[in-house]
């Protein structure tokens, strides 16, 4: 899209006539849609849509769309979200000692397939320091003992809030975030292989190879304080067999976690996703 759009996310209960509504609102301001999709959730009976039009030609300023729709998202109990296409979010990286979806991210975002800025790499080691040197990213060594976490998640905050970024990912975090921290930022997106609950702690894979495992996956999920529990984004699975080895699962298993998380952060920046509760709906 060469002109900006303005995109909504909204959520409410589900009643006849929302559609419409929605339309009208950008109809009778001289908004072309260019998408729109909706979906209703039968359990819980929300309506759920994204709805993206053009900003050229539209009646409404910026600063005024907002105010003018909440004016209809209150009867309806909506809640929603407003976002513009030429609006580019600012994402930080925080990693440990892994380097595969650091690099991966990194190499996606130079060759323009993620629509962000990347100001700062974040890590409780020195280990990946000198790629971030090699992309001319500013690189901080925040390491973390459970008596100095509370101290450090402070200076992790403060970094955020000087960088005015939007959301973290943890490209290989080998961290827990704890509560008060996602209290304060809660915009995190994680990877994880699709082994838990089966297989949680360390070697996960060695612990997969002794169990003969067919399938290894893996996920991105935004963060909550339920370690790992999180709404999920993008999941993806290949088979092993009796000739891998456990080399090859972990192989394997970085290829995974490389794709998804790249998958799961485009949804997200591309403002496709929606949670609700702890699921959520992706308009991909």
């Amino acid at each position: 899209m060469t002109s900006p759009t303005a995109t909504l996310l909204i959520s409410c209960p589900d009643q006849q006539g929302l559609v419409a509504k929605i339309a009208n609102f950008i109809y009778a301001n001289g908004g072309n849609v260019v998408h729109a999709d909706q979906h209703r959730d039968e359990p819980s009976e929300l309506f759920l849509s994204r709805i993206e039009w053009q900003l050229a030609g539209f009646n409404l300023t910026r600063e005024l769309i907002g105010p003018a729709f909440d004016s209809i998202a209150k009867p309806l109990g909506a809640t929603w979200q407003l976002h513009f296409s030429d609006v580019v979010p600012r994402m930080a990286l925080w990693v440990s000692k892994q380097n595969h979806c650091l690099l991966d991210l990194l190499w996606r975002h130079q060759a323009g397939e993620l629509a962000a800025e990347i100001p700062l790499i974040v890590s409780n080691h020195e280990t990946l320091q000198p790629i971030a040197e090699q992309f001319n990213i500013a690189f901080h060594h925040i390491p973390i003992t459970k008596a100095t976490k509370s101290e450090q998640e402070a200076k992790q905050l403060a970094l955020l809030k000087e960088h005015a970024i939007d959301v973290v990912v943890l490209a290989k975090y080998m961290q827990i975030l704890s509560p008060d921290f996602l209290s304060q930022f809660p915009q995190v997106i994680n990877i994880h292989h699709s082994f838990l609950p089966a297989f949680v702690g360390a070697n996960p894979y060695h612990r997969a190879y002794e169990r003969g495992v067919k399938i290894i996956g893996a996920t991105g999920h935004y963060v909550t304080s339920d370690l790992d529990a999180g709404p999920i984004i993008e999941q993806d699975v290949v088979r092993v067999s009796h000739r891998d080895q456990v080399s090859d699962l972990i192989r394997k298993g970085k290829d995974l976690e490389r794709v998804v998380l790249a998958r799961a952060v485009r949804l997200h920046l591309q403002n496709r996703v929606l949670v609700y509760g702890n699921r959520t709906v992706v308009f991909a």
